[in-house]
């Protein structure tokens, strides 16, 4: 016996959308023009240590009006796809650090365009104040809306090294305070950061599992260069992973998750003018065809191995 959705042994993201929605649903990148605690000295000047110059919005259009950076990805999406909605995906750097107005504006600017279905906001736990909240939530009450947080890990020696300058306990008020507001929380987990074992990692992801957020996003560690990390590299202190002892961590990760959690990320994309490594990386589609390949070579699907199968029902995600 296996689970399937569609033709994934994972609940992926694509699949929840076709469902929810019954049509294509393209995410739209967005640089918001923010910044984010950990650069501009409110927390630190450094930023977390694997986080590129560009915040992790490597694929946003830089400096360009929100609007332009909108119509010119929809443009270059419609040549391949014609039909289908869109979700407008702040994800560049902190997406809730500004004053409430001025994160109103911004929000707003992408909603009134044609088509789209809602938004997708990538941010920090201790950037989460009550008049965000609960601008949050007024947006929850008119738009699809989920919300991500950059846990990463829950091991406060790797969270120091990598300069992630919030405590466990953030996080989790964090979670609780836009469940209490029925908005969408999908985790972000990075796997392969220095220091940690399989087990480790698998201690992360069995913990998102058991806060009930409704979504994941595992990355691999990109090591980028112009980033604090590349010395740890330098050092040895860093070991890159090798595809096949990623994909079958994947599997592993994906076993422990409730299978009603949807897979929003799998892997990740670096560029490849900045990427020092892993370059297997760069091959996104063979690396997600392997981990197909080794779910049913194992006979295995999200949830086989959950603690958490009686996961608490997802309405939006």
């Amino acid at each position: 016996m296996s689970m399937e959705w569609g033709n994934k042994r994972y609940y992926s993201l694509n699949y929840f959308l076709r469902q929810k929605f019954g049509e294509k649903i393209f995410k739209i990148s967005l640089d918001g023009g923010f910044t984010c605690p950990n650069r501009d000295g409110r927390v630190s000047k450094n930023g977390c240590i694997f986080c590129s110059p560009r915040g992790s919005g490597d694929f946003t259009m830089k400096n360009k009006d929100l609007s332009l950076q909108f119509e010119e990805a929809k443009a270059m999406m419609q040549k391949k796809w014609r039909s289908g909605k869109y979700i407008g995906y702040f994800q560049a750097y902190t997406n809730t650090y500004a004053p409430v107005d001025v994160l109103r504006e911004k929000y707003n600017t992408i909603l009134e365009k044609e088509n789209v279905i809602g938004l997708a906001i990538a941010t920090r736990p201790d950037c989460l104040p009550t008049d965000i909240l609960e601008l949050l939530e007024e947006l929850n009450s008119r738009t699809y809306l989920w919300v991500e947080l950059g846990l990463q890990t829950i091991h406060e020696d790797t969270a120091r090294l990598i300069n992630r300058g919030y405590a466990m306990e953030t996080y989790v008020s964090a979670v609780e305070e836009l469940k209490k507001r029925n908005i969408d929380v999908v985790t972000h987990c990075i796997l392969g950061l220095p220091g940690e074992t399989n087990v480790d990692m698998l201690e992360t992801v069995n913990f998102v599992a058991g806060t009930k957020t409704q979504g994941i996003k595992l990355h691999l560690l990109h090591l980028m260069k112009d980033t604090p990390m590349v010395k740890l590299y330098e050092e040895g202190t860093l070991k890159l992973m090798e595809r096949d002892e990623y994909v079958g961590l994947v599997v592993d990760c994906l076993e422990k998750l409730p299978p009603d959690m949807v897979i929003h990320r799998l892997t990740g994309d670096g560029p490849r003018a900045t990427l020092i490594g892993p370059w297997w990386s760069l091959n996104k589609w063979e690396v997600l065809n392997a981990i197909d390949d080794k779910l049913v070579e194992r006979d295995s699907w999200q949830g086989k191995r959950s603690s958490y199968n009686q996961h608490t029902s997802s309405e939006h995600l």
